[in-house]
């Protein structure tokens, strides 16, 4: 089958998190690119105007619903001489909106579309094991005694639980931004242990806003815990090694 991508993510009013998504955009349609080149090379059928076919839609802060986000590049895809749309949802966290929100709106889009193309709803990005090496290969830059995972966190009972299991393999502890435990408390648990060289890694996409306040509470930490290093690594961004992971999430 040929097949549409559309990388879903929750939306933003900061600018930043946008420009990476039209970034992510380009490296997963270059990546796509690359494959049809391959196949094509190899004497194989592939319609070129569906594989370089990727697009990017928001849960929240748009004009339009996802629902109808889709709707419309599902259009577009089937112009294009596809019969399938694979929806990537860019979400780290089995939350409310990952469970409940996306699917839904999944489900509207099927229906107002019918049955000429088919929505395959993808495991959400956080599921993938793979995610690890690329946290990793941000933390190897970086020299601490301890790593705080700082993730978003969600009020959905059980949604914490991949976080968790996120930073053992990593050799992390967890902590959250909006639900416990927070970041200030973790650090206290952690600088009573002893240590005295500590580094954050935001468990997030992008950039934006909350990574910017989650900056100013690190400098706010600094002038508690004077004795202690502070260091902050960079969220996941955009990157030829995230588009690699995405196309590898849609092959499972």
């Amino acid at each position: 089958m040929s097949s549409a991508y559309l990388l879903v993510s929750h939306g933003s009013r900061d600018p930043r998190p946008e420009i990476a998504m039209q970034q992510l955009a380009g490296l997963v349609r270059n990546k796509l690119l690359n494959r049809y080149n391959q196949v094509a090379s190899n004497g194989g059928v592939v319609s070129p105007h569906c594989e370089k076919l990727v697009g990017i839609a928001y849960l929240e802060v748009s004009s339009e619903p996802l629902h109808e986000q889709i709707r419309q590049f599902a259009k577009s895809a089937f112009a294009s001489e596809c019969d399938r749309l694979n929806i990537i949802p860019l979400f780290l966290l089995p939350g409310v909106h990952v469970m409940t929100d996306i699917p839904a709106e999944v489900a509207l889009a099927q229906q107002a579309i019918g049955q000429d193309l088919m929505i395959d709803l993808r495991p959400y990005l956080g599921s993938y094991p793979s995610l690890g090496k690329l946290l990793a290969k941000s933390m190897a830059a970086i020299k601490a005694e301890v790593w705080i995972l700082l993730a978003h966190g969600s009020s959905r009972p059980g949604s914490q639980q991949p976080v968790e299991a996120m930073a053992a393999s990593l050799g992390a502890v967890a902590a959250y931004w909006a639900v416990p435990p927070s970041l200030e408390s973790r650090v206290k648990e952690l600088v009573v242990a002893g240590y005295r060289e500590i580094a954050i890694l935001p468990y997030f996409l992008f950039p934006g806003g909350i990574t910017d306040a989650i900056a100013q509470s690190i400098e706010e930490l600094k002038l508690q815990f004077p004795m202690v290093t502070f260091q902050l690594a960079k969220p996941l961004g955009a990157s030829t090694e995230l588009a690699e992971l995405i196309l590898d999430l849609v092959d499972r």
